[in-house]
């Protein structure tokens, strides 16, 4: 009876240190699986954050992208306008080029026309002198002062061709004037005894004069080289001055007929 008590006593301990290595065992089993599914979690948790992570890393790249698309764009189109302003400037380049060309065949044909001008120019000056000679002397100095202006302008360096050829033009035309107006002005009576009187000058037919007290009238005679007093044109001549200066209607003027010696009658 003892014995068997031992041995159940002995059942029960091994009962009790089975029951206790169970209890201990269940709860190292709890805490693994606490643990475990913890780790799960934290796992969990990493991988969502690391999903935002490269969700947002790729939002980012997407954005980059975006970005870098419109800047190739914006590129493409300053490389287009690039272009375009390029073959603009190729187009003016050579268009400057085809202006310099001809510029350089003008020049050429100026400077062989300058070389045949320049003498026409010189014996236009150098007639003039000899066309005041054979003229009716009116305004002798002026004329005079004239040609020795051209001739000192065609030597100045600083005036073009086209300039002086301009203006000896323009003296030409001057004398051709003289031959359809009808003029008056003072000047000096060339003579023994120089006085001033009042000219009247009827285009290049006849130059005449009047004294300034109206007391002598006369005209100049080509044959004779002189002036020749005449008191019968008094009144004409008169009358010529007020039309001249207008202040009379325009009316007739009787004016000498000479006749060159040595021409028919």
């Amino acid at each position: 009876m003892q014995m068997r008590m031992v041995v159940i006593g002995k059942r029960a301990a091994c009962c009790g240190v089975f029951m206790l290595v169970m209890g201990v065992a269940a709860g190292v089993s709890a805490q693994g699986s606490r643990a475990v599914l913890e780790q799960a979690v934290d796992t969990q948790v990493s991988s969502q954050n690391a999903a935002a992570k490269g969700q947002d890393r790729i939002n980012a790249l997407d954005e980059e992208t975006r970005q870098a698309m419109a800047d190739y764009r914006a590129l493409l189109q300053e490389e287009a306008a690039v272009r375009r302003y390029n073959e603009q400037l190729t187009r003016q380049v050579e268009a400057q080029r085809d202006a310099l060309a001809s510029l350089d065949t003008q020049l050429g044909q100026i400077e062989a026309t300058a070389r045949e001008v320049m003498p026409l120019m010189q014996r236009m000056i150098d007639t003039l002198p000899q066309i005041v000679a054979a003229d009716v002397p009116f305004l002798e100095e002026e004329r005079a002062r004239r040609v020795a202006d051209l001739a000192a302008m065609l030597d100045r360096a600083d005036v073009t061709v086209a300039e002086k050829y301009r203006r000896i033009l323009e003296a030409y035309q001057v004398e051709a004037e003289y031959g359809r107006t009808l003029e008056a002005y003072q000047g000096a009576l060339p003579g023994e005894a120089a006085r001033q009187v009042e000219f009247l000058r009827v285009g290049r037919v006849a130059l005449l004069y009047l004294s300034l007290d109206g007391s002598e009238a006369g005209y100049w005679s080509a044959p004779d080289q002189t002036f020749v007093v005449d008191a019968d044109y008094r009144n004409a001549v008169r009358q010529g001055l007020k039309v001249a200066r207008r202040q009379v209607a325009p009316d007739w003027v009787q004016v000498p007929a000479l006749v060159s010696a040595g021409s028919a009658p």
